[in-house]
C-alpha cells in the first residue's frame, strides 16, 4: 500500500547514498556514508508533521495493518511517532540498502515541477517536502508497520550551510561590510567625429564643383614724396649711425 505524506518538513535527510551508524565516529557516534552491503546500510529520513498529518499518515498505516494482519497478531499498531513538546510529531521512512545479495534502488528525488534530481542531490534539514512511501506491517517483537521510503519531491529547499570552527570576532572584517569607495560613474566618451567620404571616391561625375574664387586685383597706391621736415629728420639719424 503506498501513500504520500505531504508537505512536511524534513530531518536529517540520507537518501544521496547509503549510510551505517559508526558509534565511534565523532563524540558520540553518527551516520556515516557506506557501501549497499555493509551492516546496517540504509536510507532514511526523519519528517516533522502538525496534528492533522500525524493522525492522516496513522490512519493509513492502521488500515495497512488491519488488512493484512494475521489471527495471532495484535489488534492495533503501537503508536509510531515521537510528540514533541510544541505539538509536533516526527515519523520516520526508511530504505534498507539491500535485501540479501540485491541491492536496492536510492530512493528518487524530484523537484516541484516532478523533474528528477540527480543521484548526489543532498536534500537538508529544514526543506518542505513531500515523501512518497509504501507500508508493510509486520508482527515481531511488536506489531507496526514500516514506512519505506520510495521517493521525495522537494517542494522548498533550504540550503546547506557549512559549520564553521570559529568563534565570532567583533570589529572584524565581514562580507557585508559598507564599502569605503564611492562608486565611480564611467566617463563619458566624447561624440567621435563622423569620417566625411568624398563623392571622388565614388566617381560621382554629377557633383557640381565649387567655383574658384579669383584673386582680386588691388590697387597699387603712388608713393608720395617726403615733405622737407621729413627729409632733415633723415639726415639726423644718418648722422646716428655714423
Amino acid at each position: 500500500m503506498s501513500y504520500i505524506i505531504e508537505n512536511v518538513e524534513i530531518l536529517y535527510p540520507r537518501i544521496n547514498q547509503p549510510y551505517r551508524y559508526d558509534a565511534s565516529a565523532g563524540e558520540n557516534g553518527k551516520s556515516v556514508p557506506c557501501d549497499a552491503f555493509e551492516e546496517g546500510a540504509k536510507y532514511e529520513t526523519k519528517f516533522r508533521m502538525d496534528k492533522d498529518q500525524a493522525k492522516a499518515l496513522y490512519g493509513q498505516m492502521n488500515e495497512a495493518y488491519q488488512k493484512s494482519k494475521e489471527k495471532n497478531w495484535p489488534e492495533k499498531i503501537d503508536f509510531p511517532f515521537e510528540k514533541q513538546e510544541d505539538g509536533l510529531f516526527v515519523g520516520k521512512a526508511v530504505l534498507k540498502a539491500a535485501y540479501g545479495k540485491d541491492a536496492t534502488n536510492p530512493p528518487k528525488q524530484f523537484d516541484a515541477k516532478s523533474k528528477e534530481l540527480p543521484d548526489d542531490f543532498k536534500l537538508t534539514t529544514g526543506s518542505t517536502a513531500n515523501v512518497a512511501v509504501t507500508f508493510y506491517p509486520y508482527n515481531m517483537r511488536e506489531a507496526g508497520v514500516s514506512v519505506r521510503l520510495r521517493a521525495v519531491q522537494v517542494i522548498k529547499y533550504l540550503p546547506m550551510e557549512a559549520a564553521s570552527p570559529f568563534g565570532v570576532v567583533a570589529d572584524g572584517f565581514e562580507l557585508d561590510s559598507d564599502n569605503p569607495f564611492e562608486t565611480v560613474s564611467p566617463v563619458a566618451e566624447a561624440p567621435k567625429a563622423k569620417a566625411v567620404v568624398s563623392d571622388d571616391l565614388f566617381g560621382d561625375d554629377t557633383a557640381e564643383e565649387a567655383p574658384v574664387e579669383q584673386p582680386k586685383k588691388t590697387a597699387k597706391k603712388k608713393s608720395v614724396a617726403p615733405k622737407e621736415e621729413d627729409k632733415d629728420l633723415a639726415s639726423i639719424v644718418d648722422d646716428w649711425d655714423g
